[in-house]
């Protein structure tokens, strides 16, 4: 498939079923592209499929098919719409295309050949224990112990919204990291990762609370 040139060539591509849910075109809104007028399309289609069809089926089915409804903020952008959103130190808060190939940009693959693909997401069954509790922790440890094809997660403020991420490296260092204060530390960065000592083991207890709300 080459880059879409026509209204119907780019509908076709909005047409791909990346999974039993999720199809190409939610995944290429871009408000950096709708104001600053830079077509959010991928030069290679084929690479951004692969990667997307990855993240669809092996983290955002299984998360969806247990804690309901996903909603989705940010996905896909081109190369052009996220060198955009980076001028200026990072004007639209997005990082340097190299460190997003094989991240937002799904149709490039990072610098080892590895392809990846990411997404920002709310997961709103989530939002009325997060603005309750203001305890992103359980909605991340949960993931942590039952979707276990996810790279990587970022949480912000809002809603509880994360970034979440398939890489195809199997070497890839898995995270979780915040830019809100987790309520049991009162310190934002890293949840966790392979190095540290709560990587390993059930999490249980962070998330039990969370999943009795959901099934009451």
């Amino acid at each position: 498939m080459r880059q879409p040139q026509t209204v119907k060539a780019l509908e076709e591509l909005g047409r791909v079923r990346l999974s039993k849910s999720f199809f190409m075109r939610e995944f290429l809104y871009s408000e950096i592209s709708q104001i600053e007028g830079i077509p959010n399309i991928p030069n290679d289609p084929e690479l951004a499929i692969a990667a997307g069809k990855n993240l669809c089926e092996k983290v955002l089915e299984p998360l969806q098919d247990q804690l309901g409804r996903i909603g989705i903020r940010s996905a896909y952008r081109s190369a052009d719409v996220n060198a955009k959103g980076a001028e200026n130190k990072n004007q639209y808060s997005c990082a340097s295309n190299e460190k997003n190939y094989a991240g937002h940009i799904w149709d490039v693959r990072d610098s080892k050949g590895y392809m990846g693909a990411t997404t920002c997401i709310v997961v709103t069954s989530f939002i009325p224990y997060y603005e309750r509790t203001g305890d992103w922790t359980a909605l991340a440890w949960w993931i942590h112990d039952h979707i276990p094809a996810y790279a990587s997660m970022t949480f912000f403020p809002k809603y509880a919204a994360f970034n979440i991420s398939w890489h195809e490296n199997p070497n890839y260092t898995k995270y979780i990291y915040s830019y809100v204060k987790n309520p049991h530390t009162d310190k934002t960065g890293y949840l966790t990762n392979q190095e540290m000592d709560n990587f390993s083991g059930s999490h249980l207890q962070a998330y039990e609370e969370f999943i009795q709300d959901l099934r009451s």
